[in-house]
């Protein structure tokens, strides 16, 4: 009697996930994304502060606001995707335009760093705008997502918090003046968005 072995053949059934698998983590691209745009937005606030004068300054602040309202983009998509605002036409309306008003506002940096933008203009001026309109749009989304309570744990709660930008930053400049305020930017960006992302990219569903 002859016995032969052979090896079992290859399951293509199982699947083990890997740490950076996409399959395991379908936002960790999106959420990387927002970190690190958080992250060149507050070096460049650092290093040029809010409103730069200089040609340097103005690139600078253009390619990272750029990657920073892209990380923006794919958080909106996240969000529509997991119906974290809920799945009602309204929610779904909320999150057209506000990814409607950060293209705009990518416009506006992309305009702003090429230095061809010209305030003294109302077409100009009304895409400028877009960039705090939808930095304030976000602060209302975050809003509802911690109502919505689709999302749980740290991630129900944290966009309220990183989303608050505007309304934290915009009063600090006012009130304590450009060196506090830019302080206070950099700071909420890590603490806010920078985290964020990383909340984001982990996430399972």
């Amino acid at each position: 009697m002859t016995f032969q072995h052979s090896p079992a053949p290859a399951r293509t059934d199982v699947h083990v996930a890997s740490p950076g698998d996409s399959s395991r983590y379908p936002y960790a691209v999106h959420g990387r994304v927002l970190t690190a745009g958080a992250l060149a937005w507050a070096t460049s606030i650092v290093l040029f502060g809010l409103n730069p004068e200089t040609y340097p300054g103005l690139a600078v602040q253009g390619i990272s606001g750029t990657i920073f309202q892209v990380g923006l983009l794919l958080l909106l998509r996240t969000l529509w995707l997991t119906r974290a605002l809920g799945e009602g036409r309204l929610a779904r309306g909320v999150l057209r335009f506000e990814a409607f008003a950060v293209t705009m506002a990518i416009g506006s940096t992309i305009a702003d760093a090429a230095q061809v933008s010209n305030m003294s203009q109302p077409g100009w001026a009304i895409l400028d705008a877009f960039w705090p309109l939808s930095m304030l749009g976000m602060f209302f989304i975050g809003i509802r997502i911690a109502v919505a309570g689709r999302w749980e744990g740290l991630t129900r709660w944290w966009p309220m918090v990183a989303e608050s930008w505007a309304v934290v930053t915009i009063p600090a400049l006012g009130i304590f003046g450009q060196t506090v305020g830019r302080g206070v930017a950099c700071v909420h960006l890590i603490v806010g968005y920078a985290v964020l992302g990383l909340l984001v990219s982990r996430k399972t569903d």
